[in-house]
C-alpha cells in the first residue's frame, strides 16, 4: 500500500503494485503536511494545517478521533509498539510552536484530547521563533528526534520532556528525514543543496551528498547501497523555467562513495516526497505538480552489481584460482 498527502486536503490510500486508489480519508479543512500509518495498517495519522491532527482506520477510512492543536500541525509520528504518537505544530500568535505526545493504546476506543507531555518550543537568542520540521521516534521509544528550520538537531526525552542532545546538521532548513529500515542509520535533506548520512545511535555525521539545488527529500535504499534524493528550485519560481533548468529529476547516489550515477526524470514540479518499496522493486515520488510518479526498476537496476568485490557468503566458495 501506498498513502499519500497534499494539500488537496485529501489523504489518500493506493495499491502499489499499479496505482489503483483504493480510498481516501475524508474531515480535513486545510493542507496535509504528514501521515504515519502504524505497523499493522489499522490506524492511520495525519497532520494538518487546519490545527488538528486525526485518527483514521485504515481499512474504512472512518475517522476515530481528532486531536486539537493551537497551530499548524506540521509532522507526526507513530512510536514504536503502536500505543504513543508524537506531533509537531507550528507557532501561531501569541503560541510558541509545541512538540506534544498522546496516549492512545490499541484495546481502547476512547483518547483524550490533551497530550500527556507537552514540550514547548521558546524563541532562540536572537528572539526568532523556532519552527520544527519533522519528528521522528529514536530506535525503542528512547528518544523523539526533531529537526528544524534553522537546521538544528534535537534529542527530547518523551518522559519528562527535557532536552537531552542538540547538534548543528545543516546551515538551512532541514526538509525531511528518514531511516533505513533497522534505524540504524538516517539521512536529512535540507534547503542548503546538501542531504547528510548520521548515525542514529551516536548522532555521528558519516557522509554528505552533494547537489546543485534544494533537497526535498532523500530516502536509503532497503536492498542495495543507494540513496535517491528528490528536489528543484523553489516552487513559486518554477513557472519561470522548463522542466530541465528547474531539476526535477530523482537523482540516485552510491551510499559509500557519495558519487552521484543516475537520474530519472519525469515532473516537471520540484519533487516533495520519496518512498521505496520494502521488496527494493518500486519507488514512488511526490511532487509540487499534483502528482505522484510509481517508476518500476528495470532489470539492468535490479541486476546491478556492487563496485566493490564481495566477501563469500558463508557456505559460498570462493572460485579457485588455476594453478601456475
Amino acid at each position: 500500500l501506498l498513502f499519500t498527502c497534499s494539500k488537496d486536503h485529501t489523504p489518500s490510500i493506493w495499491r502499489a503494485e499499479d496505482g489503483d486508489r483504493l480510498g481516501t480519508f475524508n474531515g480535513h479543512k486545510g493542507t496535509i503536511w504528514d501521515l504515519d500509518c502504524d505497523k499493522q495498517t489499522r490506524r492511520v495519522l495525519t497532520a494538518s494545517a487546519d490545527a488538528s491532527a486525526k485518527m483514521w482506520k485504515a481499512e474504512t477510512g472512518e475517522c476515530i478521533k481528532s486531536f486539537p492543536h493551537q497551530g499548524p500541525v506540521r509532522g507526526v509520528a507513530w512510536a514504536e509498539g503502536d500505543q504513543m504518537f508524537a506531533t509537531i505544530s507550528d507557532p501561531f500568535v501569541e503560541h510558541n510552536a509545541k512538540i506534544c505526545i498522546y496516549d492512545v493504546p490499541s484495546d481502547q476506543n476512547v483518547y483524550p484530547d490533551t497530550p500527556r507531555v507537552e514540550i514547548d518550543l521558546p524563541k532562540d537568542h536572537a528572539n526568532k521563533r523556532v519552527n520544527p520540521t519533522n519528528v521522528v521516534w529514536m530506535p525503542l521509544n528512547e528518544s523523539l528526534l526533531v529537526t528544524f528550520d534553522n537546521g538544528l538537531i534535537r534529542l527530547y526525552d518523551p518522559q519528562t520532556g527535557d532536552e537531552v542532545d542538540e547538534i548543528v546538521a545543516h546551515e538551512k532548513k532541514i526538509n525531511r528525514i528518514s531511516f533505513n529500515r533497522e534505524k540504524t542509520l538516517f539521512i536529512t535533506s535540507s534547503a542548503d543543496y546538501t542531504a547528510k548520512l548520521f548515525d542514529a545511535l551516536d548522532l555521528k555525521h558519516h557522509k554528505t551528498y552533494k547537489t546543485d539545488r534544494p533537497v526535498n527529500d532523500a530516502v536509503i535504499s532497503e536492498t542495495k547501497d543507494h540513496i535517491l534524493l528528490g528536489g528543484g528550485q523553489e516552487a513559486m519560481s518554477v513557472t519561470t523555467t522548463s522542466g530541465k533548468v528547474g531539476k526535477f529529476e530523482t537523482r540516485f547516489f552510491h551510499l559509500v562513495y557519495e558519487e552521484e550515477f543516475g537520474t530519472v526524470k519525469g515532473h516537471f514540479g520540484p519533487i516533495n516526497a520519496l518512498a521505496i518499496n520494502p521488496n527494493g522493486l518500486s519507488y514512488a515520488s511526490g511532487a509540487e505538480d499534483g502528482y505522484i510518479r510509481l517508476h518500476f526498476f528495470d532489470k539492468s537496476y535490479l541486476d546491478m552489481k556492487d563496485p566493490v568485490p564481495e566477501e563469500p557468503i558463508d557456505g559460498e566458495e570462493e572460485e579457485k584460482k588455476p594453478e601456475h
